[in-house]
């Protein structure tokens, strides 16, 4: 028994030693680029294969050929992957989003590459570099480590490494070549890759898509270290090594015999499920921001080609209809891609999983062996194994109410794996199971006829999610995930939504897949597929169903010759163009059309080009001063400039196409019998330059009362209040009796501390209605943190946060808007792929009060109603953005409002204009809480102030008598 344990162990000591050696290299390359390098797996394959062709095909010693391939080909396909890979993503900026999809491009483009080179068949033949005896490997990987973790720690490169990690830019400010710390992290985490490889080959199956697949699974080893800690790495590996061997020794009786032998073979795959599903994420570049860029428009015509394509089919005979059967049903399962991944911007890698389960338990549900249900026709067997998996879309919709990103991803790849490994290559589940066809669509025409009508059923159905306030929401939490949470959407719901009917439409193409060959095939549902899947929809346009149809035609229609990996190919190729081309495929055609197209010659001479020019130089004025406490505010909410800074176009005054208009000198809004210049008086967007009749303000959208604003009374009618207050600063009895009955935001005894350090300790904070209270303090102070437990992003350890009588401590942001708490963001948090109007509507209709028109009275309050409207929010200036954010909380109906730096980016003009609304608010019984550096802004606005300083509230008072105080103490 001892020597069976003994001999156990050694083997796990094998094992993990192999593992440690690929936790080592995606250490060292996150920690030098911050990528989580998906393609570590196919670099150790191409690497095996390479030392292979060498040695046995062409007859290469071994004490050659290694060396080359390990210290010359591996570290240099990591350096070309830095250099014209990933290097290019860095320089855009390093979005993490493309960075992942380029990593998965490159693991799609080597596996790809390798079966069309070597076809995709294993080999057994690869030559042995270190012997079966575990101690060579195991001392291989500790001189590794420990030679890696001394250099790390004790050299000048290594502090240049942990300098990048902890902060690339001040890196590169102070003299750090983050380039050259870049190239060489990839040089040697491909090095690791091919050692990884050339060591497994000989005890593994060397194949284009076993290998990659195997070392992905060993990821787990790199994630329980935090993708920081080499000791970890190697102490993990090797004690899941030794933990699978000796599990081999377990051979229960009984049903649990194939559950344990498979969880014997496949620890490593259950230690990735705990480590993506349990542990804590990879750490802060876990979040995936989306690429801020307006939505791409179908080509015209671009549906007819479509359906004229896909009917085409129908003429061909023979196996070339045969492969025909496979687009349809490939393309129902990529348009689950779509509604998770375009529509909800969530990663998943995991949909191969649903869409074998799809053909898996038609197959069962055909066949009579599902459990508790009888034998059903095949198409009812496909409809109700629809039913089945959709709710099994929570298994990796409940991770990602948590996860982002990186973390995401690999919880979404973990569960594919798991499913894989678990379901489909378990005899118990799989054997003797054929699959056929519906009756009476026996043959491929008519089967394909009967995926053509599945097809047209799914496609509006995922065509509707990108409509309506489903639609909406979706790409708002898409875009901007806590601008969503603050607008109102319901984020854990409807991310749980899009996961659940991503499922069910894979499942539905899984099943289609399964009836077009006639058989339940595991490898069609391989979890390399999914990452192929994933890799085609992003680049060929994750938002678009018509480019969930393009790619399930280029994956079927390249890989039908002779030769597989033609279609892995090609969509690695354009995956790690992602970096040249940030914008997909579709930009890259447009640019290529752009320098195709003639360039039409100027029609006026030199000298009277100079001349226009000068023509549409915009007269320049001196700038309007900055409202103050003596002074006053001047403008209006609906403009984003004076009569005093004309020099600069009126964002909101845009021409239809999306271009400024010329500038021209614009007069003061002439004001009303209070004194309140009306934002309808500002120049409209359709009519630059001139004034528009005058119309009396509107009301704040969002309340009931709008309807009985008549336009005689220079009001801001708000739901719940029946005196009409003016506009203009009014008296503080006439604001508190328009705040009689609101409820009161109250903060008590918040206490919050991060890793040790006490951010807030015991602040207490009232945010009166009808009155604005404003935060300064310096840089540090817990300014921030004090708002975002208002705002139910943060829950302090310790205190309470009070709305009127309701304890609001626990709930998150998005119930407490529907409350009535509205906010806004320091970095602006608008919705770039939706128009200006979409962006409000949002609000409108997931805010407290749900109002029909508060849509265009927020428009219309803040000088967006015109062309600007229908304009996409990427590239809109940052004055008619901020605009934007805060008609979008006010479309809600708020009672109370929170301002994050509010007039951060604006001029001059546009803060007057801002201080006039926020004034007009806060007369209206609007509860105001600014958090503000501006203290001449705060002066001019701010009730009570409140002054922050580590942690605490040193100061409180009436504006004047603190911001006099704090005028003193700094020498103003």
């Amino acid at each position: 028994m001892a020597s069976l344990t003994w001999d156990l162990t050694l083997a796990g000591l094998s094992v993990g030693g192999a593992a440690a050696l690929t936790g080592i290299g995606l250490v060292v390359t996150h920690r030098a680029t911050g990528v989580l390098n998906f393609a570590h797996g196919a670099v150790a394959m191409v690497c095996a294969y390479l030392l292979c062709r060498l040695t046995v095909d062409w007859d290469w010693p071994l004490v050659l050929a290694a060396p080359l391939t390990l210290l010359v080909v591996a570290p240099a396909i990591g350096v070309a992957l830095e250099r014209f890979v990933f290097r290019p993503l860095s320089v855009l900026g390093g979005d993490p989003a493309q960075t992942l999809v380029a990593s998965i491009g490159v693991f799609v483009l080597l596996v790809g590459g390798a079966a069309l080179l070597w076809g995709p068949g294993a080999r057994s033949d690869a030559p042995t570099l270190v012997p079966a005896d575990p101690w060579g490997q195991l001392a291989v990987t500790l001189v590794l480590a420990a030679g890696v973790g001394a250099v790390i720690r004790w050299t000048r490169f290594g502090r240049e490494l942990r300098a990048v990690v902890d902060d690339r830019p001040l890196a590169v400010l102070s003299g750090v070549d983050a380039d050259r710390v870049a190239a060489a992290g990839w040089a040697f985490g491909s090095f690791t890759a091919g050692l990884t490889g050339v060591l497994l080959a000989p005890y593994v199956r060397l194949d284009p898509y076993g290998m990659p697949l195997l070392v992905m699974e060993v990821v787990a080893v790199a994630v329980a270290a935090r993708m920081r800690s080499l000791p970890v790495a190697v102490v993990v590996a090797l004690g899941i090594g030794i933990a699978q061997s000796q599990l081999t020794r377990l051979h229960p009786e009984g049903r649990l015999e194939p559950l344990v032998q498979a969880v014997g073979a496949n620890l490593f795959v259950v230690a990735l499920l705990v480590a993506a599903l349990v542990l804590p994420g990879t750490g802060h570049r876990d979040v995936l921001p989306r690429t801020a860029t307006a939505r791409v428009a179908t080509p015209p015509g671009a549906w007819i080609v479509a359906v004229v394509l896909f009917l085409l089919p129908l003429g061909f005979a023979g196996s070339d209809l045969h492969t025909s059967v496979q687009v349809p049903a490939l393309g129902v399962v990529l348009l689950s891609l779509v509604v998770v991944t375009g529509r909800g911007g969530q990663i998943s890698l995991g949909q191969a999983a649903y869409a074998g389960l799809g053909a898996l338990f038609t197959a069962l549900l055909s066949a009579g062996r599902f459990p508790g249900l009888p034998e059903l026709p095949e198409l009812a067997a496909l409809l109700v194994a629809v039913l089945l998996v959709a709710p099994l879309g929570l298994l990796t919709g409940w991770p990602a109410i948590r996860r982002h990103g990186l973390a995401l991803a690999l919880a979404t790849f973990a569960v594919g794996v798991g499913v894989s490994r678990f379901v489909f290559a378990q005899p118990y589940a799989t054997s003797g199971l054929a699959l056929g066809r519906p009756a009476g669509f026996e043959g491929d025409r008519a089967y394909y006829v009967l995926e053509l009508a599945l097809l047209a059923v799914a496609l509006p159905a995922a065509h509707a999610l990108r409509r309506g306030r489903t639609g909406r929401a979706l790409a708002a939490m898409r875009d901007h995930e806590a601008g969503a949470s603050a607008a109102g959407v319901r984020v854990p719901a409807l991310k749980l939504t899009a996961f659940v009917a991503g499922a069910a439409l894979a499942a539905l193409g899984g099943g289609m897949l399964g009836m077009g060959v006639r058989a339940f095939d595991p490898a069609a549902y391989d979890p390399v597929r999914g990452l192929l899947w994933f890799a085609a929809i992003v680049v060929l346009g994750a938002d678009s169903v018509l480019g969930a149809l393009l790619a399930a035609a280029l994956l079927v229609g390249l890989d039908a010759g002779t030769r597989g990996g033609v279609a892995a190919a090609v969509i690695g190729v354009l995956a790690v163009l992602v970096g040249r081309f940030p914008g997909g495929s579709y930009e890259a055609v447009r640019r290529a059309a752009g320098r195709l197209r003639p360039r039409r010659k100027p029609a006026l001479t030199p000298l009277g080009a100079r001349a226009a020019q000068r023509l549409r130089t915009p007269i320049r004025d001196a700038p309007t001063p900055r409202p103050t406490a003596t002074t006053g505010a001047a403008g209006t909410a609906g403009t984003a400039g004076t009569a005093g800074t004309p020099s600069r176009p009126d964002p909101a005054r845009l021409r239809a196409d999306g271009r400024p208009p010329v500038a021209r000198p614009v007069p003061p809004p002439a004001p009303d019998e209070t004194g309140v210049p009306r934002a309808s008086d500002a120049p409209g967007p359709s009519t630059p330059g001139r004034a528009t009749p005058p119309d009396p303000p509107p009301p704040v959208p969002g309340g009931r009362d709008a309807a009985d604003h008549d336009g005689g009374d220079t009001a801001v009618a708000r739901p719940g209040a029946r005196d009409r207050v003016p506009a203009a600063a009014p008296s503080r009895p006439r604001a508190a009796r328009a705040a009689v009955g609101r409820p009161v935001l109250r903060a008590r005894a918040l206490r919050v501390a991060y890793g040790g350090f006490t951010v807030l300790d015991g602040v207490d904070l009232e945010v009166p209605p009808g009155r604005i209270t404003a935060v300064v303090g310096p840089n540090g102070a817990g300014k921030s943190t004090l708002f975002h437990c208002l705002a139910g992003t943060v829950r302090p350890a310790s205190g309470r946060v009070a709305f009127g009588e309701r304890d609001i401590t626990r709930l998150p942001a998005h119930a407490r808007t529907r409350l009535g708490i509205a906010r806004t963001f320091q970095q602006l948090a608008v919705f770039p792929t939706l128009t200006v109007a979409e962006n409000v509507r949002v609000g409108a209709e997931q805010g407290r009060a749900v109002d029909a028109g508060a849509t265009e009275r927020a428009l219309r309050l803040l000088g967006l109603d015109g062309a600007v409207r229908a304009l996409p929010a990427a590239d809109l200036p940052t004055g008619t953005l901020r605009r934007v954010e805060l008609a979008r909380a006010l479309a809600g109906g708020p009672r109370v409002l929170l301002l994050d730096e509010p007039a951060a980016g604006l001029d001059t003009g546009e803060v007057t204009a801002l201080a006039r609304l926020l004034r007009a608010l806060a007369a209206d019984g609007t509860a105001l809480l600014v958090v503000e550096h501006d203290l001449d802004l705060v002066a001019g606005l701010a009730d009570t102030v409140h002054v922050m300083a580590a942690g605490r509230v040193v100061v409180s008072g009436p504006a004047a008598h603190v911001l006099d105080g704090l005028g003193t103490v700094t020498g103003r």
